[in-house]
């Protein structure tokens, strides 16, 4: 709107200030100028518009935050949960994959650790890694890749992983093939997607996501569809071409938002930018992964905080990683929790938390094994470390009970 004044605001030598001080007539002055004459007036107006926006926005993540808080703490206090099944065997963010009587565990470590095991239970065996040097993709971590997902198509064994550094977006996801399970014969293709920087970072949603922790699903019409994601604005989705190999296309990738968490439990990192940190503070989701069971799809997400933990300075009860779930008819969502709450609006069905001295349940997947599903994950033993280095693989069967996941002991 175009104000006008009335009059030109201008003072006479003559006229008699009403102030007691030369100062104070100096300043009503520059005020009045201010008020009446039109532009600076226009200008004063919107810095007030400008002022409530900022106040109404920082109400709003503040009333986000404390309501992320009080429901995480709720969660925690009602949560009953049994403890994992034991393995001794160390791991994180593991995939778990079965080939005749032989399971097969990939997991971080350098070129990405293979293990084998007759059972679940183990005793797992390193037996060696799926990459002979570092990741053909040059960022991050290039020789540990984090958070493996292997899948098997078409007699082809696919290892998808990521490449990145902790708090930062520039990342990728890369993939190598295997025609076995095992160690030796893997081939790495490099990049599949990346965001940040470099080649096709530019499109959405790689501009405001981060490349990492994959998931791949194959349909049972073959359509192969790649899920992936953490922090920021959480858990997207894109196809994959047939090769599997790289996205369905590269400037318009059909892409579907299925997860976020919209408020923050925590103030943003200072000297954030682009890259490194997030401005409106950490939205703690990743780790996805979708199962299939009798006529749903189930998006699995670690939600909270996982790593470089201080037994002195833990989060608030219920903000450390737990295992969340929202299920659809649909592959491509949209998910929903058993209330009926979309998982982009921070919905989400806790499944596993923290229980006894299991510390922060995150990382998983879901294997079937025979007709029973079965929920693997990494986890802290309060008892040992908090360590990076110091999590357990844990599993646990699962039941449905109208059509969603129970964990059992």
């Amino acid at each position: 709107m175009i104000v006008r004044s009335g009059h030109s605001g201008h003072l006479s030598r003559s006229t008699k200030p009403p102030f007691g001080k030369v100062d104070e007539f100096r300043q009503g002055l520059v005020l009045q100028s201010l008020w009446h004459h039109p532009i600076p007036r226009r200008c004063i107006k919107m810095l007030v518009l400008l002022g409530l926006l900022c106040f109404f926005s920082v109400a709003l993540s503040v009333n986000l935050h404390h309501n992320l808080e009080a429901r995480l703490k709720h969660e925690a206090a009602a949560g009953s949960f049994p403890p994992p099944r034991q393995t001794n065997q160390h791991t994180h963010d593991p995939t778990i994959i079965r080939v005749g009587d032989t399971f097969y565990l990939y997991n971080v470590g350098e070129h990405i650790f293979i293990h084998t095991a007759p059972t679940m239970a183990g005793p797992w065996k390193h037996v060696g890694s799926v990459l002979d040097a570092n990741a053909a993709t040059p960022k991050g971590d290039r020789a540990v890749p984090w958070a493996p997902d292997v899948v098997y198509v078409d007699g082809t064994f696919y290892c998808f992983y990521s490449v990145s550094n902790a708090g930062c977006r520039d990342s990728a996801i890369g993939v190598a093939t295997s025609l076995l399970p095992g160690p030796g014969g893997w081939y790495d293709h490099g990049t599949v997607i990346q965001t940040g920087r470099g080649n096709g970072s530019d499109v959405y949603p790689y501009t405001e996501s981060n490349a990492i922790d994959p998931s791949v699903l194959v349909t049972p019409d073959g359509k192969p569809y790649l899920t992936f994601g953490s922090y920021w604005n959480g858990i997207y989705q894109i196809p994959l071409d047939q090769s599997l190999l790289s996205p369905l296309s590269t400037s318009d990738p059909d892409t579907k938002h299925l997860a976020w968490v919209p408020g923050t439990t925590s103030s943003p990192a200072r000297n954030t930018n682009n890259l490194c940190g997030d401005s409106t503070g950490p939205h703690p989701i990743e780790g996805a992964f979708i199962s299939y069971n009798d006529g749903y799809y189930y998006l699995w997400f670690s939600q909270g905080y996982c790593c470089n933990l201080v037994k002195t300075k833990l989060p608030s009860a219920g903000s450390e990683y737990s295992i969340r779930v929202g299920r659809s008819r649909d592959p491509r969502g949209p998910y929903v929790d058993k209330s009926g709450e979309d998982l982009t609006d921070g919905g989400g069905e806790l499944v596993y938390g923290s229980n006894g001295d299991t510390y922060a349940p995150g990382g998983q997947g879901v294997i079937r094994i025979g007709d029973t599903d079965v929920l693997f994950y990494h986890y802290q033993n309060m008892s040992i470390g908090l360590a990076f280095s110091d999590a357990y693989l844990g599993f646990n069967p699962l039941k449905y009970v109208n059509g969603w996941p129970i964990v059992l002991a």
